[in-house]
């Protein structure tokens, strides 16, 4: 289900905003990929910061797509 909300999301260049650990994160996703434990984590820049960070799927939750906040990507996404 969070899969398939990602891809949506990096597709239609949505932001999503979520509770990861304690703190609430509107995120600009950029892509999807296993860490080098292999758990699946999203990549992406958190609402205008420079710099892009990694999110582990586990630790994900109350996700949610906002539909009408759109963002422009600082690297380039390939569709999927």
């Amino acid at each position: 289900m969070k899969s398939e909300i990602f891809f949506n999301a990096i597709k239609n260049r949505n932001r999503l905003k979520f509770l990861y650990g304690f703190s609430e994160i509107i995120l600009e996703p950029y892509y999807v990929t296993m860490n080098k434990l292999g758990k699946k984590v999203i990549f992406g820049r958190i609402n205008n910061s420079p710099e892009v960070k990694m999110f582990e799927y586990e630790k994900i939750f109350n996700l949610r797509v906002l539909e009408l906040s759109k963002f422009s990507p600082i690297i380039p996404i390939m569709p999927v």
